[in-house]
């Protein structure tokens, strides 16, 4: 018995001294994965998530993967962060509406209370990739990063620029340097001010731009590199961050001026129950001049009436080119058309008055 016991403890030892080499492994590694920031991401779809019906076609269907399989897709992302995912949706950016904005924004803004998230990062197409960053650096009620990206090549394509983007964007997620300083959009080694942010291009891999304020920095190896100091404007927050995420938005159209135009899409948007207008003008914001008194006729009725540009850059300030006090209209500053409709859009669930929306797009 005494024999069959020692052997028995022996075996014990050497099965103990064998495994403890294993234990320590797997010690270190759950260590290593606490001492990593943890991060979140926050799948809609897009390019970044396409597939190509056959090899080397242009078209492909957006959305065809999963939130799981864009992180595994990318090598090292495991040693760059904690990384867990959550698909939002899976659509076309083409496709965004105003409930899958509303869905994100509360999560981003419930991640923004857990400890243990440094950072949020979300997976978008590009078609609409600026408005939906600009909606919640408007809505966004914390320091932690809120980074968007997305792909122009689909994830079967030769050459995909996804797994890069997305890594890149999770390193800036978790860089200190951009806690604080509002969303941003990471594209092709790039950081752009989600309200800044403009694509420029239908089908480069550089196509997001930012003609009136320049970039917030570049990825270089996975460490991000602030370009400059933030304006004070950012750093405070979104400008309504002090409110819950509506449950609804109020219904704003972009009218595009051009040669001849005349007064139907006003008049169309208003008998669909506009609530805003944002005018894509000619130049300086401006429009024909029956274009522009449906508009002032439109502000009359209570719709607030937005005056913005198609040009791409530049500034529409107020009662520059048309009389705004006279006719009733906000002039929408460094805000595109797009941009203008998203900020008309929360405006418009504090207020209806003229004067404060004016400020409200004088502080973006």
């Amino acid at each position: 018995m005494n024999a069959t016991r020692t052997l028995g403890s022996n075996l014990l030892c050497a099965a103990l001294a064998a495994a403890l080499p294993f234990a320590a492994a797997a010690q270190a590694a759950q260590k290593t994965a606490r001492a990593r920031p943890g991060v979140i991401i926050l799948a809609t779809g897009g390019t970044i998530a396409g597939a190509q019906p056959k090899p080397g076609e242009a078209g492909y269907r957006s959305g065809s993967f999963s939130v799981e399989s864009l992180i595994q897709a990318v090598p090292g992302l495991s040693q760059l962060a904690s990384v867990s995912g959550e698909q939002i949706a899976n659509i076309g950016s083409q496709d965004m509406n105003d409930a899958v904005w509303i869905k994100l924004a509360r999560r981003v803004n419930e991640i923004q209370k857990d400890p243990s998230i440094a950072g949020i990062v979300v997976t978008h197409g590009t078609d609409t990739l600026e408005e939906t960053g600009f909606f919640l650096d408007l809505v966004s009620t914390g320091p932690k990063p809120v980074v968007l990206t997305g792909s122009m090549r689909p994830a079967t394509a030769v050459s995909a620029d996804g797994p890069m983007n997305l890594y890149n964007a999770v390193a800036v997620a978790i860089d200190p340097e951009a806690r604080g300083i509002g969303a941003l959009i990471v594209m092709n080694d790039d950081v752009f001010f989600a309200s800044e942010a403009v694509k420029t291009n239908t089908t480069s891999l550089q196509t997001f731009g930012s003609p009136n304020g320049g970039l917030a920095g570049i990825v270089n190896y996975g460490k991000f590199r602030p370009a400059s100091p933030p304006v004070a404007r950012r750093v405070r927050g979104g400008v309504f961050s002090d409110m819950p995420v509506p449950d609804t938005l109020p219904r704003v159209f972009i009218v595009s001026s051009h040669a001849n135009a005349g007064t139907e899409m006003v008049d169309a948007a208003v008998a669909a129950g506009a609530k805003g207008i944002v005018l894509a003008g000619v130049g300086d914001g401006n429009g024909t001049a029956p274009l522009i008194q449906a508009l002032s006729a439109a502000a009359r009725k209570g719709v607030v009436v937005v005056r913005s540009s198609r040009v791409g850059s530049g500034v529409v300030a107020r009662n520059v080119e048309l009389d705004d006090d006279k006719l009733g209209f906000v002039a929408a500053m460094e805000l595109n058309p797009q941009k203008a409709r998203v900020l008309l859009q929360m405006a418009l669930t504090r207020t209806k008055d003229v004067a404060q929306i004016q400020r409200y797009f004088e502080a973006y």
